[in-house]
């Protein structure tokens, strides 16, 4: 029974999130049926992250098993073929071990949140970036963001339904930069909390708005309290931009 590696992009605007639920589209669910159209085999595919409803994808990874030895570009067709018109695409399909799991063996994740500053309402952009009316201060929004890397307890970030077994996590990379008027804001670990990103970009845009300081940020994270972290950033913003295996 051989397992493929799929790398997957989707736009998540119009899913419940990535987890298969009793109602409504999912980008799980979708995939299910595009593979069970394909090759009439009921799979479940497994994926490296749960994104919420209305976050995005570059590169998500997910693994299915399948009965028969198919072609690898025999898959990834196939099941992009019967995905349509779900804005949900299939990059690449490799054939790996049965040891790899998409989830488990993920060394590190990356993602990306993308704010566009202006007082225009998004049009192109709109359910893919958060659109902020006033001007952030990027550079100091980086400098405050850096107390964040290491290991700590992220309870402050974590959302109240995070069911992760404890909230200690190692932030690897944590970067704010600014290209015109678009700050994206780009971050690295093995795994994260449940709206841990999000929560992320919420307290430092307090810091662009120069509601916060970098002192300000690091008492909410040692204060390890839900309720001192500032409005969540809305999902639209939010890609999962690749995975790190082996």
């Amino acid at each position: 029974m051989p397992r493929y590696k799929l790398t997957i992009e989707y736009d998540g605007t119009p899913f419940l999130g990535w987890q298969m639920q009793r109602d409504g589209k999912t980008v799980q669910g979708e995939l299910r049926a595009a593979v069970k159209a394909f090759c009439g085999e009921e799979v479940v595919p497994q994926g490296a992250g749960r994104t919420d409803a209305g976050v995005h994808a570059l590169g998500q990874v997910a693994h299915i098993d399948l009965q028969r030895d198919w072609p690898e570009d025999r898959v990834r067709e196939a099941i992009n073929h019967h995905l349509k018109p779900a804005p949900i695409a299939v990059l690449h399909c490799v054939v790996v071990e049965d040891s790899f799991d998409a989830r488990f063996s993920a060394l590190k994740r990356h993602y990306l949140y993308r704010i566009i500053m202006r007082r225009a309402p998004l049009t192109i952009d709109r359910d893919r970036a958060w659109r902020v009316a006033r001007p952030l201060d990027a550079k100091r929004m980086h400098e405050a963001a850096q107390v964040l890397i290491g290991r700590h307890d992220f309870t402050t970030f974590r959302a109240s339904q995070c069911q992760a077994a404890s909230p200690v996590k190692t932030l690897d990379h944590i970067s704010v930069t600014r290209t015109g008027n678009e700050i994206a804001i780009r971050v690295s670990a093995r795994s994260f909390l449940h709206h841990q990103v999000r929560s992320f970009v919420g307290a430092l845009k307090w810091v662009g708005e120069g509601k916060w300081t970098a002192s300000d940020l690091a008492a909410a994270l040692a204060a390890r309290d839900r309720t001192r972290c500032p409005p969540l950033a809305p999902a639209a913003g939010l890609y999962l931009t690749g995975v790190d295996y082996a």
